[in-house]
């Protein structure tokens, strides 16, 4: 167990953004998911913008890596050119 007030209050701080950074991906991943199963192109490029800026959003966090946003990003979006119109 921490000794210092400032340790405490680090172990609360910590606990808070691990939820945070929990939920945050954890949407983001439901979000890809939603993009896979979609068949409609109109809709699926709506979704890949913003599916797109939260992987951005996590990588920019170090939630993932960079490169694990970029891959993810390509492959999404390589799914969306082959759907047809």
């Amino acid at each position: 167990m921490a000794n210092h007030k400032s340790a405490l209050k680090r172990i609360r701080s910590n606990e808070a953004k691990r939820v945070l950074n929990r939920y945050q991906a954890k949407s983001t991943r439901t979000a890809v998911k939603k993009l896979r199963g979609t068949t409609d192109k109109t809709e699926a490029q709506e979704l890949l913008k913003k599916v797109s800026s939260m992987l951005d959003r996590l990588a920019k966090k170090n939630i993932i890596h960079k490169n694990k946003a970029a891959n993810n990003k390509s492959s999404l979006a390589k799914h969306v050119n082959s759907l047809a119109a």
